[in-house]
């Protein structure tokens, strides 16, 4: 698998390490110095990429997309803070015949977390009993917030509950990416928390997302490539 690597940073490193342990090759590199490259010009560095991967800025989506839909390569959408825009994005996918898989979070263990908690929203929902509350947590350097994550955790229980959801964030220091989905009554409070330890599994997430997306055209969520992976392997064990 021919890769090119949007976005240099701490993710897009960390995918380069998988990658290249795998034997994938690191067909083009787009560092933040390329930021003000336009979109057709980016297209000329994907040629002969099987996919892209892009770890990079919300402000840089647009322009990356246009430019794998010029280039005809499939991209993993890894970025967050873009969410104002994705009505357009996916727009522009779709009428250019691209391909998009995109994700508030590509960790395997959160995407099962999603639907531990929608699950579990559906549960409370026959209940009038409990409050529900959100708290997410991350380190001083993250931009965005609430945390795409948060913003689909909230998503996904407020179509169980069809309540608004209470939803705090903190931005302080080192704190490792935290999401705590609650419900609280007068006798009791119910929580369900993911931390995450590293960043090792969103690269893994992205990895498995770009193998999977080869050859696919059209728009897709993180979730569905976790739901027919999940299917398949329920399948083989019966």
């Amino acid at each position: 698998m021919r890769i090119a690597l949007i976005g240099h940073g701490a993710m897009g490193q960390l995918v380069e390490s998988i990658a290249r342990k795998s034997g994938d090759e690191i067909g083009a590199l787009v560092r933040s110095a390329d930021q003000y490259l336009l979109a057709n010009e980016l297209a000329e560095r994907l040629n002969g990429c099987d996919v892209a991967i892009d770890f990079s800025v919300g402000e840089a989506v647009r322009r990356n997309v246009e430019a794998c839909v010029l280039a005809g390569v499939p991209l993993v959408e890894g970025a967050t803070g873009w969410k104002n825009e994705e009505g357009e994005v996916k727009r522009r996918v779709v009428e250019g015949e691209g391909t998009l898989v995109y994700g508030a979070n590509f960790s395997i263990g959160v995407n099962v977390f999603y639907r531990v908690v929608s699950h579990s929203a559906k549960l409370f929902a026959k209940v009038n009993d409990y409050a529900p509350f959100l708290e997410e947590a991350h380190h001083s350097r993250k931009r965005d917030a609430p945390s795409g994550t948060a913003l689909r955790l909230r998503d996904l229980m407020m179509e169980q509950l069809k309540v608004e959801i209470p939803t705090s964030s903190t931005r302080a220091g080192f704190i490792p990416g935290t999401h705590r989905v609650g419900f609280d009554s007068e006798a009791d409070t119910i929580t369900l928390t993911h931390v995450a330890r590293s960043r090792q599994g969103f690269a893994a997430g992205a990895m498995l997302a770009a193998k999977w997306v080869i050859g696919r055209k059209g728009v897709y969520e993180f979730g569905q490539v976790i739901d027919e992976l999940m299917s398949d392997r329920m399948s083989d064990t019966l």
